[in-house]
C-alpha cells in the first residue's frame, strides 16, 4: 500500500517542479504573480510527504533493505 502511495507522490512532486519552472519562465519576474512560489511550496510539501511515507514503510517493514553484501 505504501509503495503505491510513493508511486503517486513522486510524479506529483515532479509535476509541481515542472510547473514551477514553467511559471518562472512565463511570469518573467512579475512581482504580482505568486504562482511559482505556490508550486515550489507544493513541491516541498510533496517531498515531506515522500520522506514520511518512506520512513513509515521502513518502520513497518513494508519497505526493506535488500543489499547483496548484507548476508556475508
Amino acid at each position: 500500500m505504501i509503495t503505491i502511495l510513493i508511486y503517486i507522490v513522486i510524479p506529483l512532486l515532479l509535476l509541481s517542479l515542472a510547473g514551477g519552472l514553467f511559471f518562472l519562465l512565463v511570469d518573467k519576474g512579475e512581482t504580482g504573480r505568486k504562482r511559482t512560489v505556490y508550486l515550489l511550496g507544493l513541491r516541498v510539501f510533496f517531498a515531506t510527504v515522500l520522506i514520511i511515507l518512506i520512513a513509515i514503510g521502513l518502520y513497518t517493514g513494508e519497505l526493506g533493505n535488500n543489499v547483496p553484501w548484507e548476508d556475508s
